[in-house]
């Protein structure tokens, strides 16, 4: 699984431009799918069984896409100013090598600071991909990048640019490889756009229509020097989400998730997340309603060029998956 880990990381993919890791995770799942399509959106659609008397239609979502820059404006002497693609913090630039999807590399630097205790802002910096005029910048306005940084095994700990959500993928992939009889019809799908919006998930949580929806993501830790006030902690299993900044997870879902946690004797933790959110939150209010929740797994530097996960804790997210997935849905 790490190799597998490691190939979606180090895939440049940024939000609207998933084509790249669309087909390494194509690659993966058609030979163990019974449909696969890509949307009008560019989800891409992974279908496995077919629903009996005591399943449900049940939508899994991880996204494909990453925080990135595109370029908007190339100055006199070759610097290319930019905007951010998703949530792009400022303090994790400075330095930065990032990897224009047309092939050209370049790292992030910044004007001069009057007070250099602070952060530059994202208008302060810019990325130098070594040309010396605007005639002989290779990238153009409109042109997009992402944070380039090679994928690091720690052994338990895993590092790697896109962790967000590139585990998810490969938690999907791996719950697809590993699960062998489901009542459920189940739409795997690996969606665009969720840095931006949560758009993919939105069009294709529409057109599923699912009874049950369940998002794969990563979630902040609790575990670091001075950082979040948060009960979710790397290397004590995947987290049930309660709430994030943008949903409440379904209780009844909550419930059904830590029932089947427990009988299988599978690690997990309870997840309370202040800010941002996941395809779930779109899933649950598509069409009519749907009974929704989250999985999460722990993560270190959330949109840095370096997030960290933990190995055991992808593992056991893969197997609460399959015990979910297995049986008929008690709700």
């Amino acid at each position: 699984m790490k190799a597998l880990i490691q190939t979606l990381t180090e895939t440049f993919s940024p939000s609207g431009y998933e084509a790249a890791v669309r087909a390494v995770i194509r690659a993966a799942v058609e030979p163990l799918a019974d449909e696969v399509r890509v949307d009008a959106l560019g989800n891409l659609i992974v279908r496995k069984g077919r629903q009996t008397a005591e399943g449900r239609r049940i939508m899994l979502a991880a996204h494909m896409d990453e925080i990135g820059l595109v370029a908007s404006h190339v100055d006199e002497n070759g610097f290319v100013r930019f905007s951010a693609i998703g949530g792009v913090r400022p303090q994790a630039l400075p330095g930065t090598r990032v990897r224009f999807v047309n092939g050209v590399a370049g790292v992030i630097g910044h004007e001069r600071l009057s007070d250099a205790s602070k952060a530059p802002t994202l208008e302060q910096c810019f990325i130098d991909v070594g040309a010396s005029g605007r005639k002989d910048c290779p990238v153009r306005v409109g042109d997009v990048c992402a944070f380039e940084r090679p994928f690091l095994d720690l052994g338990k700990r895993l590092v790697a640019k896109s962790m967000d959500d590139r585990i998810g993928c490969a938690v999907l992939i791996e719950t697809l490889r590993a699960l062998t009889d489901s009542p459920h019809e189940l739409y795997f799908v690996f969606t665009t756009q969720e840095e931006v919006g949560l758009r993919g998930a939105t069009t294709s949580a529409f057109g599923i229509d699912p009874d049950l929806g369940l998002a794969v993501d990563v979630t902040g830790s609790g575990d670091t020097p001075k950082g979040m006030k948060m009960d979710v902690r790397l290397g004590k299993g995947p987290a049930i989400k309660i709430k994030d900044g943008g949903m409440l997870a379904d209780a009844r879902v909550i419930e059904w998730m830590a029932r089947v946690a427990e009988q299988a004797r599978l690690p997990y933790q309870r997840e309370i997340l202040e800010g941002g959110t996941t395809d779930a939150r779109s899933i649950q209010v598509t069409r009519a309603g749907v009974p929704a929740g989250c999985l999460s797994i722990p993560c270190r530097y959330i949109h840095s060029p370096s997030e960290m996960v933990d190995y055991e804790d992808v593992q056991q997210a893969v197997r609460l998956l399959v015990a979910l997935l297995r049986q008929p849905v008690a709700l």
